[in-house]
């Protein structure tokens, strides 16, 4: 089930440690908005540097007005690998203003638009009750140049159940195809880090030639792993991934002889429970050719198990064995050969 649930999360962009979401939040009613002021409409930045622009809101908060707030930038256009930009946490002035730096990573390229305001302090995945106050503000144009890209290398390939892996991460310029040629720090997470990551905290350098291997536990290999480029408040870049599990099915049938025509139940597991995922029960014609012979079974969450059901056409030995086909991150499985013998 969390294989199933993670590989589908990683098939978008991985933007988790960057939106703060609250199921069912409404934007906070004591937070009111007059005016947001960006100091600049366009911003330059290259490689892993950050370029700050000053963000300035106006307004107020009753129930505390020392308190921070952290402004939202969206993506309108362009190509960048960021979707979503947060301010740091703005202090209250003297003025009444809340107002600093929103820290414009190269991976933000195109364009951002001021688009709502969030009590702080911030804190990413679950930590806020409120969504962001609404609020159509001003654009930002970015020209990030020299954007790092993040590869990975998983060993084994096919991780065993139960069995330890490395994982070697490398940051390189997308532009060039080479490593910056210094150590960059990056966050090597697992699970919550990846989802939940903001500010300073849990870094890791890679080499100058931009690899660092990291070997992981067993059970790390049930949760997301990501490589995080760290930013603030939150991360600037990133990758996550599954890695790949065999498919292992064993099946018993709960006959061995039956009449023909008598419907046999045939209960098996497939290891790691990939449950919305299909088995199909085959049946051997001829020397080499298998044929599924049975609708598909589903896989139970959880526990893995399923039942399929088998049907002898006839007298003799019949071999049969149940077929897993590549699902998510689980290779192609097939259980062992059984016989159940027609009667």
């Amino acid at each position: 089930m969390r294989s199933r649930v993670l590989a589908a999360l990683l098939a978008a962009p991985l933007v988790l440690a960057l939106f703060p979401a609250a199921a069912q939040a409404e934007p906070d009613p004591d937070l009111k908005i007059d005016s947001i002021t960006l100091n600049k409409t366009s911003v330059a930045v290259s490689g892993l540097n950050t370029a700050p622009v000053t963000v300035t809101v106006k307004g107020t908060y009753t129930p505390d007005a020392d308190t921070s707030v952290n402004v939202l930038l969206e993506r309108t256009g362009g190509t960048g690998q960021e979707r979503y930009l947060w301010s740091t946490n703005l202090p209250r002035l003297a003025n009444g203003t809340w107002s600093g730096p929103v820290n414009v990573p190269s991976t933000a390229n195109g364009t951002f638009k001021v688009t709502g305001v969030q009590t702080g302090p911030f804190f990413p995945g679950s930590g806020s009750m409120t969504d962001p106050t609404p609020y159509s503000g001003p654009s930002l144009a970015i020209t990030g140049t020299h954007q790092p890209k993040i590869t990975a290398s998983v060993s084994p390939k096919v991780v065993p159940f139960g069995s330890g892996f490395k994982i070697t991460w490398a940051v390189t310029d997308a532009q060039t195809g080479k490593p910056y040629g210094s150590r960059v720090r990056v966050v090597l997470g697992t699970d919550n880090i990846c989802a939940e990551y903001f500010g300073p905290g849990y870094t890791n350098l890679t080499g100058t030639n931009g690899l660092v291997t990291k070997s992981y536990a067993a059970d790390a290999a049930e949760w997301v792993n990501c490589l995080l480029l760290p930013g603030n408040p939150a991360s600037v870049g990133g990758l996550g991934l599954v890695v790949v599990r065999p498919g292992v099915v064993s099946a018993t049938p709960s006959r061995t002889s039956a009449p023909v025509g008598t419907i046999v139940p045939v209960n098996g597991v497939v290891a790691g429970a990939p449950s919305s995922c299909k088995v199909y029960l085959q049946r051997l014609y001829g020397a080499t050719q298998w044929k599924t012979v049975s609708p598909a079974g589903n896989i139970r969450s959880y526990s893995g198990k399923f039942t399929l059901y088998a049907q002898p056409a006839y007298k003799g030995l019949i071999p049969y064995r149940v077929y897993f086909p590549k699902c998510y991150n689980y290779t192609a499985g097939f259980s062992k050969v059984f016989y159940i013998r027609g009667t």
